[in-house]
């Protein structure tokens, strides 16, 4: 089992002064499953932690990373157009490639539940069979 991760919760983890920080930090502490990066998100935390944080938290992920605490998830050809497709289903969401990616990963992976402080996204979206994801952190 793993826990897809999408990239506030990862943000909020690395930055002690976001007001997501403690329930993000101990969600990824707390939890015993593989930590799944889809690489999209990537791009994304590199450009808010360089933003409003520091190079040296992209740093510190980034070693986490190579260090095994994160399983980093590169999509596929058939994922990447799931996501597209993905987008293209909820048009007036305007839901953007790394969500996307974050949900087809879940998907991909049989996982029934995202760690994301994107509720307004995620709470929309369905999978195939019209279910939609558990979101962490409560």
């Amino acid at each position: 089992m793993a826990l897809v991760i999408d990239t506030g919760v990862l943000y909020a983890a690395l930055d002690s002064s976001d007001p997501d920080h403690k329930r993000c930090a101990r969600l990824l502490e707390q939890t015993s499953e593989d930590l799944v990066v889809p690489a999209p998100v990537l791009v994304e935390l590199d450009y808010w932690v360089r933003k409003f944080s520091s190079v040296a938290s992209w740093l510190t992920f980034v070693e986490a990373a190579v260090a095994g605490g994160y399983r980093i998830y590169g999509l596929d050809e058939n994922e990447l157009l799931e996501s597209a497709r993905l987008q293209a289903r909820y048009p007036d969401v305007r839901l953007g490639l790394v969500d996307a990616a974050v949900f087809v990963t879940c998907q991909t992976l049989n996982e029934t539940k995202v760690a994301t402080l994107d509720r307004r996204h995620f709470s929309i979206l369905r999978t195939a069979d019209g279910r939609s994801l558990e979101i962490l952190p409560e």
